[in-house]
């Protein structure tokens, strides 16, 4: 019996070994020597979002969505990109996944606000309702990595990130290019770093390239080596872009009117990490139900909604 016993307890503490040396696809056999940050990773695999670990943006209170910042009461977070606005209720946990949801939604309570956005023209909120999660934990340096497939429609899915006056976007992913002129959208990998100190949240460094397939046909794995010294974007394990912090200098003095002794590599401090559906206007709005799920299943048609689907989230780190 003492025999059986400890056979049974090696074997479970073998499967959790297993467990706790998931490595990058990128570095399978972690060459590198990274640790798994468990506080800011996420398997989506419990039955109930963790809001200890996520802040819901648009939470109701009182029949109405509110708004407030995780971190300081008094100050408001985003609503969303207008005409959408983020909704607390837009969100679920199935089949060990988190799914975003971009809704069809004319009689939500909308916010009356119009202001000036920073990225195009004002519009009021209307129609379309989409999801917002954001990392209540902090971290700096790491590999980050999702497996995600985006919504298949003409709405964006981001996994992105903020920090101190910087916006670090891992994707911001179109789905559906389906509008003329607009066909390589969906195709195609868009991430930037944003200096919101100096150049009032446009990109210090940004790329945009077509990665070979349509992200909202199947599953993907985007990996990202995040340290002082630069970036490195791996797709499916496999290098895809990189580049170095004074690559990244470079092409801020190039592309913005800088100070010559400008940094552009503004990629330098913690960070928290945003999941999340937006509307492009600049690329094409839906106009209707119909419009929104033409490319959804059946019970997507009938609902009214499409889903940006995350099977994780998972940053390692080093000592």
């Amino acid at each position: 019996m003492y025999k059986i016993i400890s056979i049974i307890t090696l074997f479970l503490a073998c499967l959790s070994y297993a467990k706790a040396q998931i490595n990058p696809l990128s570095d399978p056999d972690n060459n590198a020597g990274w640790k798994i940050n468990s506080i800011v990773s996420d398997e989506f695999n419990a039955k109930e979002l963790d809001e200890e670990r996520w802040y819901i943006v648009g939470k109701f209170k009182d029949g109405k969505p509110f708004y407030k910042h995780p971190d300081k009461p008094k100050k408001k977070v985003w609503t969303g990109r207008a005409p959408s606005q983020f909704s607390g209720c837009n969100y679920r946990l199935e089949d060990g996944m988190l799914k975003l949801e971009v809704r069809w939604e004319p009689d939500f309570p909308f916010s009356e606000e119009i202001r000036v956005p920073v990225f195009g023209d004002p519009l009021p909120y209307e129609n379309i309702t989409t999801a917002c999660i954001i990392g209540r934990k902090a971290f700096k340096y790491g590999y980050i990595e999702i497996r995600s497939k985006a919504a298949d429609a003409e709405v964006t899915s981001a996994f992105w990130s903020m920090g101190e006056k910087l916006e670090f976007d891992f994707f911001e992913m179109y789905g559906d290019g389906r509008a003329k002129g607009k066909e390589h959208l969906d195709s195609e990998l868009w991430w930037s770093i944003r200096d919101w100190e100096h150049l009032k949240g446009k990109p210090s460094y940004t790329e945009r390239k077509q990665m070979g397939f349509r992200g909202a046909d199947d599953f993907h794995v985007y990996g990202i080596a995040w340290s002082e010294n630069g970036i490195k974007y791996y797709i499916d394990g496999k290098l895809f872009s990189s580049v170095t912090a004074e690559e990244a200098t470079q092409w801020a003095k190039e592309n913005r009117e800088v100070p010559e002794n400008y940094n552009g590599y503004v990629a330098t401090k913690p960070i928290n990490i945003w999941l999340d559906n937006e509307v492009f206007p600049w690329h094409g709005i839906p106009k209707s139900k119909e419009d929104l799920t033409l490319n959804g299943t059946p019970e997507q048609k009938k609902g009214g909604y499409m889903d940006f689907e995350i099977d994780y989230v998972r940053v390692w780190q080093k000592e």
